[in-house]
């Protein structure tokens, strides 16, 4: 078989896995919102995940990709953008969960987005301005005060939430200055390392 007739094929296949994602593992859990189907329907999950775990990009449950890193279950970012819905106004800042797979796609639905490592928004690092709005690839256990401080008055956080010894998606709002996380819904998600020992947290 050609290297082109093989390049077919194999676009051919992940087409329908991504359809498949979206019909059995989205619309089934209740995602059904235009926006969010489209971007995970154009942004390929195999694009993110290192050759030999291409294969996986479809399934109904998390990637890991070492000790630091995953791509996330396709539910868990469905429901993270139904939560957030972004809009064009929005100045975004995602912690990241090792493949920038969310970044691609809240990437066209913002003005602005910056990405920033689970390790640095844990320390408090690199973290400069305000934002509309946190997004958070995985689950934590509390917010630092650094993520706090960078989110503005009325800002949102969508993050996976470590409650109890269960991830749940979960969002919250700031309201002078205090924001707590309110359960959403519960889902496997993973569980980002870095801010399992740091100080400074605020829990729902």
């Amino acid at each position: 078989m050609s290297d082109t007739i093989m390049s077919l094929t194999e676009t051919a296949n992940t087409e329908t896995a991504r359809k498949a994602m979206i019909d059995s593992q989205l619309r089934t859990s209740g995602v059904n919102e235009e926006f969010v189907l489209r971007r995970m329907n154009t942004v390929p999950r195999e694009a993110f995940l290192p050759q030999d775990k291409a294969s996986l990009a479809y399934i109904d449950r998390s990637v890991p990709i070492g000790p630091d890193a995953h791509l996330a279950s396709p539910l868990f970012y469905g429901k993270l953008l139904l939560e957030a819905a972004p809009t064009a106004s929005d100045r975004v800042l995602i912690v990241e969960g090792g493949t920038g797979y969310m970044a691609e796609l809240v990437r066209p639905l913002v003005s602005e987005m910056t990405v920033i490592s689970a390790k640095d928004a844990a320390e408090g690092s690199a973290l400069k301005g305000t934002y509309s709005m946190i997004l958070v690839d995985g689950a934590i256990e509390g917010l630092s005060d650094g993520l706090i401080d960078a989110l503005e008055e009325e800002g949102t956080v969508i993050t996976g939430l470590v409650l109890r010894g269960v991830t749940r998606l979960a969002s919250g709002r700031k309201v002078v200055g205090h924001l707590s996380l309110e359960p959403v819904e519960d889902l496997g998600i993973p569980v980002l390392r870095a801010f399992e020992k740091s100080k400074g947290w605020t829990f729902s």
